[in-house]
Parts: C-alpha cells; sequence; structure tokens
C-alpha cells in the first residue's frame, strides 16, 4: 500500500529506486507474524502492531531492516531511521537496546553512501513516514470515518505541506491539495476472526485515491 503511494507520488524521491522499495518494504518484519493470529488474552482481541510483545516485535524488526539492507543498503538505512525514531525516548531496556543498535546502523551505512544521498535522507525519511501514514488511515479506519489513526495522530506533512484526508464516499478517499498525478485503485486484502479465535473469512478491499 504505502509502496503504491510512493510510487505514484508526483514529486518524487531522489534516488527514486532505493526510496520507493524501503517505502514498500518498511514492514517486511511483519509478514511472518501476520501469518498467524497472535491472541491477547488481556483485551480479549488479536494484537496489533501498537501493543504486539516487544520480546517478539523487536526481533521481527530487526530482521526485517536486515532484509531490506541485503537487496538494498540505502532502503536498510531508511527502515532503520523509521524504526528507531519511535524509539527515541524509550527507557526499557529492550528497546534502548535496539533504537541503539539501528543508530549504529546508521552510522555505518552512511560512510557508504554519496553526499547527495546523505544529503536527500531526511527528506526520503519523511517521504516513508507520509507514505506509511496515508497507508495507515486507509488500513486502520472503516471507509467514511474521519479519525487519524496512531502514530500519525497530527495528520500528514511533507515537504512543508500539509494534506487533509477525506472521504468524497464509502470507497474513495481524495487528498487535498493532491500530490497524484492521476486517480488511481488500491487493494487491501483482509482477514475476520471470531472471538473464538476461529478464522471466518476473508475478503479485499478496493478503494479509490484521488
Amino acid at each position: 500500500m504505502a509502496g503504491e503511494l510512493a510510487r505514484r507520488w508526483g514529486r518524487g524521491p531522489e534516488p527514486f529506486g532505493s526510496t520507493v522499495y524501503a517505502v514498500a518494504n518498511h514492514d517486511l518484519a511483519w509478514r511472518e507474524p501476520d501469518r498467524e493470529v497472535l491472541w491477547n488474552e488481556e483485551k480479549d482481541r488479536p494484537y496489533s502492531f501498537m501493543d504486539y510483545p516487544l520480546r517478539l516485535k523487536l526481533p521481527a524488526q530487526k530482521g526485517g531492516i536486515d532484509q531490506v539492507e541485503s537487496h538494498d543498503p540505502y532502503a536498510g538505512c531508511l527502515c532503520s531511521m523509521h524504526y528507531a525514531r519511535f524509539l527515541l525516548d524509550a527507557v526499557r531496556r529492550e528497546e534502548v537496546e535496539f533504537r541503539d543498535g539501528e543508530l549504529g546502523r546508521q552510522r555505518r551505512l552512511q560512510e557508504g553512501m554519496s553526499e547527495e544521498e546523505r544529503e536527500n535522507l531526511e527528506r526520503n525519511f519523511q517521504f516513508l513516514r507520509v507514505c506509511d501514514g496515508i497507508s495507515l488511515f486507509l488500513c486502520l479506519n472503516e471507509p467514511g470515518g474521519g479519525d487519524n489513526p496512531p502514530p500519525y495522530p497530527g495528520g500528514f506533512a511533507f515537504d512543508g505541506t500539509r494534506f487533509g484526508l477525506a472521504w468524497e464516499n464509502d470507497r474513495t478517499l481524495s487528498l487535498d491539495p493532491n500530490p497524484f498525478p492521476e486517480a488511481f485503485g488500491v487493494e487491501i486484502p483482509y482477514r475476520i476472526v471470531g472471538k473464538d479465535r476461529r478464522l471466518l473469512g476473508s475478503d479485499i478491499l478496493e478503494l479509490r485515491i484521488t
């Protein structure tokens, strides 16, 4: 989802290929955990990415960043920045160790970058964040709703522009101003799980972005 937004953005990033790869694969860490539903006994529902157990989440995130880096070091650095930035104020030992390890990764990877690549890092990181935020808006809210999901409760901004998101109907989302040269469709696969933890079904939600 985020990768499709990145590919269609009007004024794209530089380097384009590496940055779009980072945006498209920044959540690679969740591919394996998402194959099975992990149940939150306390809240009697599946865990979300927000409350997933640290002992499982942090190793998965590191593994995902490792995979992206092995394919494209620049993309790996962007993904590392994405996860480490959430933990700048962390105090729990596991989170601090993860953050510091990723900051070390970023320093190592930046040593192999050109001056232009380093200069564009922060802009490309913000580009990743805005694409991720819009994709979260689509995935975490019922079509037609108006809430901004965490971790972007303040809205969505990039290059000094703040984008307003509004549902035109229950299948069409519009952005104001619109960063996309033309409208396009996206598909969101999902599964339905009952309170008895049994899989009730799956489907694909088709939406349009204008």
